[in-house]
């Protein structure tokens, strides 16, 4: 055996160089965890929060909608149906029946917007290369956005009932007989919020909803997680510390304020919309009165209050996902692909909480 000098180096084949130079490490496999990090799954509240209707074929739904009845003291010996004839006697015509109610019906008519759809590609090559797997990862988020893309389409429907200048009967605001939302501004100096206004605008809200017989039930306010962690801090502007029932910062939770139920959302809007996707020719709904779609100047929002029955949505087609190997291109399409529309109901269960 030849006798090698410890101080003369030998050539030695490193395994991970790329052709013999540079990095010994170059060509050695990371570990992999078998965790893919993804973003964070936002909260995702409307869907289940407002009136859903599905139709198996056409572009619209109707929403029949009703008014009040009247009540009058009856005199005795007057008929319910009519009081005999004109006030004159002479022409024979009945006249128009004292007690019997005169109740408005109208109708919500809601179209079906055209297909949203959301994709992805995977060339055969790239998954061939690649060590981890992506399609289920691809899949949860292509399907995931449209359940976003519905709830922002939803709330910005909830705002526009709340900007209506105009009931479902066609009475204007400022009539006593109106059924309509409103904005509810902030009440102090500054252009912000403090929790105890917030309290206050959302007290006011129910109040609105009371005095227009909006059922106590289903009552909900959304507000961006800046004005609501403002609840969560503000000692007992929204936390009851003495009573159960109102949530507490341990948990990081706001149960109710006035009996309305407080959520957080990443989806209220702020800023002007034009020129989005919720301005597209493709948005077959109107809610803000003027060119289709869901898109308005949102520059003063902070949060919405609504109850359950004051926006709709018609579903055509339902969520869904699709896949199917392309020949011709060597890989995988991914689908995921809706076709509903949103449109508002009730005006009065509908609010918008902005800045001054």
């Amino acid at each position: 055996m030849a006798n090698q000098n410890s101080m003369n180096p030998i050539d030695v084949s490193r395994l991970g160089q790329i052709n013999a130079t540079g990095d010994a490490n170059a060509m050695f496999l990371k570990v992999f965890s078998g965790e893919v990090l993804q973003v964070f799954e936002e909260a995702n509240v409307m869907m289940p929060l407002h009136t859903v209707r599905t139709i198996s074929s056409g572009k619209t739904a109707q929403f029949p909608v009703m008014g009040t009845a009247s009540a009058k003291y009856h005199t005795p010996g007057e008929s319910i149906l009519g009081s005999g004839l004109d006030s004159s006697g002479s022409d024979g015509v009945l006249d128009e029946a004292k007690y019997l109610s005169k109740v408005k019906h109208a109708e919500r008519t809601i179209s079906i917007d055209g297909t949203l759809v959301s994709s992805a590609f995977i060339a055969d090559i790239d998954e061939a290369k690649n060590h981890y797997d992506v399609r289920s990862g691809y899949t949860t988020a292509i399907g995931r956005e449209l359940a976003y893309h519905s709830d922002r389409a939803l709330i910005r429907t909830v705002i526009a009932g709340a900007r209506a200048t105009t009931d479902r009967f066609g009475v204007a605001a400022g009539t006593s007989t109106q059924f309509l939302g409103a904005a509810i501004n902030e009440t102090g100096a500054d252009t912000a919020y403090t929790a105890a206004e917030m309290v206050t605008a959302i007290a006011s809200i129910a109040q609105k909803m009371d005095e227009k017989n909006v059922p106590a039930e289903g009552r909900y306010v959304l507000l961006t997680p800046a004005e609501y962690y403002k609840l969560v801090s503000s000692g007992n502007d929204a936390i009851n510390t003495d009573f159960g029932g109102m949530g507490s910062i341990a948990t990081g939770e706001v149960a109710q304020v006035a009996g309305i139920r407080i959520l957080k959302s990443n989806h209220i809007p702020n800023g002007n919309e034009a020129n989005t996707i919720f301005d597209d020719a493709a948005i077959a709904n109107n809610p803000f009165g003027g060119s289709a779609g869901y898109s308005a100047n949102f520059g003063n929002t902070v949060g919405v209050a609504f109850q359950t029955e004051g926006v709709g949505t018609v579903k055509l087609l339902d969520l869904g996902l699709e896949s199917e190997y392309q020949l011709d291109r060597l890989g995988t399409l991914m689908v995921a692909k809706y076709a509903m529309g949103h449109g508002v109901l009730r005006e009065e269960c509908c609010y918008e909480i902005v800045t001054a």
